[in-house]
């Protein structure tokens, strides 16, 4: 979860827009409700299922342009293996997290071990392919660098994580949904994004399956 999802994702988006790839994610909750039906025994509810495709077609509706652009790329396939093959790491991921709370190994140093392990395994990934390790002494570069280790991995994947510990994996995997309405958002603030009526449609349908996904979850003790 913490590398070779990350280096799927990299490399499917050399060949796919990233609304193409997030349109993958959105698959994440169907895929954990099946994980967890086979691993766990746990049962697959009709309101999780509804509220999973709900957060599917409203993706599937707000990049809907970008699929449009398809058949100018020559590797859609390579970048739809990529996304898939992520995807389903991540999936895997998720479920090998929910046993870990089962088994009462969560919190801060399950997390910090885990990120050290996934880090030492890109290491090697980039050292045998013969990757440079490059790094630039200029502000944006740091700050990004710095933004992605501090907020973008430790602190969201310790939300995730206790998400996941408090409602399921299932529920969890609802983040791949509203990660790109989220990002909508953002870019509408920063980067004057034009807004379409797919893209609004799109949006009140993920919100929709959130509501159904997320709907009478038991509170954590």
């Amino acid at each position: 979860m913490y590398c070779v999802a990350y280096i799927f994702v990299y490399h499917a988006e050399e060949h796919l827009a990233s609304g193409l790839v997030a349109v993958g994610y959105s698959a994440g909750p169907l895929l954990a409700m099946l994980g967890l039906r086979i691993a766990f025994g746990q049962p697959m509810t009709a309101r999780m299922a509804l509220g999973s495709a709900f957060g599917v077609l409203g993706i599937v509706l707000v990049f809907w342009p970008e699929f449009g652009r398809l058949s100018e790329s020559r590797e859609v396939a390579k970048g739809a293996m990529f996304t898939m093959l992520a995807v389903v790491v991540t999936t895997l991921g998720g479920l090998l997290a929910h046993r870990n709370h089962e088994r009462e190994l969560h919190g801060w140093p399950t997390m910090a071990w885990s990120m050290g392990y996934g880090g030492l395994t890109a290491l090697a990934i980039a050292l045998a392919l013969g990757r440079p390790l490059n790094f630039e002494w200029t502000p944006d570069y740091m700050l990004s660098l710095l933004y992605l280790m501090a907020i973008g991995t430790i602190a969201a994947f310790a939300a995730w994580l206790t998400l996941l510990g408090r409602v399921g994996a299932a529920r969890a995997s609802y983040v791949g949904v509203m990660v790109p309405v989220v990002a909508l958002l953002i870019s509408t603030f920063f980067e004057n994004l034009t807004w379409h009526p797919l893209m609004v449609a799109g949006i009140a349908t993920s919100f929709a399956g959130n509501v159904l996904v997320l709907g009478g979850t038991p509170r954590s003790a």
